[in-house]
C-alpha cells in the first residue's frame, strides 16, 4: 500500500480501537493511535499474531496493513511477552489520562509501542521514561522510538522507577501488589493504573507466567489520601526481576480477593496505615484497596 493508503487504515483502526475500548470520544488519544506507526515496533523476524486457540499464526509478510487490528503480536516467545492487545490499552490509557507538559514513567515498556502513544499524549513539553529489563526488547524500541525527543529509554528492573516525583506511571505487566517507589513517586494528583494478578503455572520449567486472575487498577494520589477504581479486567505477563518476586502471602491473599470479587465497588487506596479488612477487597499488612470512598 502507499503511504497515504497505509495513513487511512491507520485512521480507521484509531477510530475503530477507540470505539471498542468505550473511550470514542477521547479525541487525543484517537489522534495519538492514528499517528504512531505501530509496525514499526514489532521487529524484523516473521510476525506472528497470538491465536488462543492454537499456536501462533504466522502471517504470510511483514506488510504493515496487518499491524492494524486489535490483535496482539509475539514479540518474545520464550518470555511469553507480545506487544498489547490496543483497545485494552485505549481504555487503560484513557484512564490514565495523560496531559500535555505530564512526565509519565512506562514500566515494561516492551518494544515502546505504548511508550510512543503516551509521548503523543504529552506532547513535545512533556516527558515519558520508558523502563524495560529486556535489553533484546529495547533493541527494536531504541530506532522506533528516535525521533521522539521527550522520550527517555532505559534498561533497569521497574522496582527502581520513578527515581522522582511524576504524573503518571503505566505499568504493562501484572503485579501481586504495588511496590514503595509506584507509590511514593507519585506527584500530588499523580495517577498509576497497575495491573494485579494472581500467577498461573508456568508454560514450560523457569517460563513466563501468566494471571488467571486478572484487573486493572487506577490510583491518584489526592490531598487525603488515594482515591482508587477497577478499570477493567486485565490478564498480562508476570513481572520479571525485583518485580516479580513473590511477597510473603501476597498471592494467596489476592486469589481470595478475585475468588470473592467484588473489585469493582474499590473506591479508595489504604498505603502504610491501618486498614478494616472487612470493608477491603483485599487487604495486606501495608496496603489495601478498600470498598470506603477517600474522605475529604
Amino acid at each position: 500500500m502507499t503511504s497515504e493508503e497505509l495513513a487511512i487504515v491507520r485512521a480507521a483502526f484509531a477510530k475503530q480501537i477507540c470505539a471498542v475500548a468505550g473511550v470514542a470520544d477521547n479525541v487525543a488519544l484517537e489522534r495519538a493511535f492514528r499517528t504512531v506507526r505501530r509496525e514499526d515496533f514489532l521487529g524484523s523476524d516473521p510476525w506472528q499474531i497470538i491465536d488462543f486457540s492454537r499456536s501462533p499464526a504466522r502471517l504470510p509478510a511483514n506488510d504493515p496493513v496487518y499491524a492494524y487490528q486489535d490483535a496482539l503480536f509475539v514479540l518474545s516467545s520464550w518470555r511469553g511477552v507480545n506487544n498489547g492487545g490496543p483497545s485494552l490499552h485505549a481504555r487503560l490509557l484513557s484512564a490514565l489520562a495523560p496531559q500535555p507538559g505530564d512526565t509519565v514513567v512506562h514500566l515494561g515498556a516492551g518494544t515502546g509501542y505504548y511508550t510512543a502513544i503516551l509521548a503523543e499524549l504529552v506532547g513535545p513539553k512533556g516527558r515519558v521514561i520508558a523502563i524495560e529489563i529486556d535489553e533484546a526488547l529495547v533493541r527494536i524500541a531504541r530506532p522506533a522510538l528516535q525521533s521522539y525527543a521527550n522520550v527517555e529509554l532505559v534498561v533497569d528492573d521497574a522496582t527502581d522507577w520513578p527515581k522522582d516525583k511524576v504524573d503518571g506511571i503505566y505499568i504493562n505487566f501484572a503485579s501481586l501488589s504495588p511496590r514503595d517507589r509506584w507509590i511514593d513517586g507519585l506527584a500530588d494528583r499523580g495517577r498509576l493504573v497497575i495491573p494485579l494478578g494472581v500467577p498461573g503455572k508456568p508454560m514450560r520449567p523457569a517460563g513466563p507466567r501468566f494471571s488467571r486472575h486478572g484487573a486493572a487498577f487506577l490510583l491518584q494520589r489526592m490531598a487525603t489520601g488515594f482515591s482508587a477504581a477497577q478499570i477493567c479486567p486485565a490478564y498480562f505477563v508476570h513481572a520479571e526481576g525485583r518485580a516479580g518476586n513473590d511477597d510473603s502471602g501476597e498471592t494467596e491473599r489476592l486469589q481470595e480477593a478475585f475468588r470473592r470479587s467484588g473489585a469493582e465497588f474499590v473506591r479508595s487506596f489504604i498505603w502504610r496505615s491501618p486498614a478494616d479488612a472487612s470493608r477491603c477487597w483485599i487487604s495486606s499488612p501495608h496496603w489495601a484497596l478498600s470498598y470506603d470512598p477517600l474522605k475529604t
